[in-house]
């Protein structure tokens, strides 16, 4: 193990640039699970099962998921923007 770079920050090898990574399918997924979870709570409570705190949860989780595919739409928009 070499202990240059860290007592030399000159001899590191340089930092790779980030990746753009397509987001919209990672919230999508999680929304399109909170929403599936949404719905099995909603059915427990149409049978008298008391899953009213797992439906909040699940609204929040919905909610949450939404406000990110936006988030994104405008963060990548600023990119496609910006990149001109």
């Amino acid at each position: 193990m070499k202990l240059a770079p860290i007592f030399d920050p000159a001899a590191r090898r340089p930092s790779p640039k980030p990746v753009r990574v397509d987001l919209r399918k990672v919230f999508l997924i999680g929304t399109a699970v909170w929403m599936a979870a949404l719905i099995v709570c909603a059915m427990l409570l149409a049978l008298h099962v008391p899953a009213l705190k797992e439906l909040v949860v699940c609204v929040a989780g919905v909610l949450v998921g939404i406000i990110l595919l936006v988030w994104e739409h405008f963060d990548r928009w600023d990119y496609r923007r910006l990149g001109k």
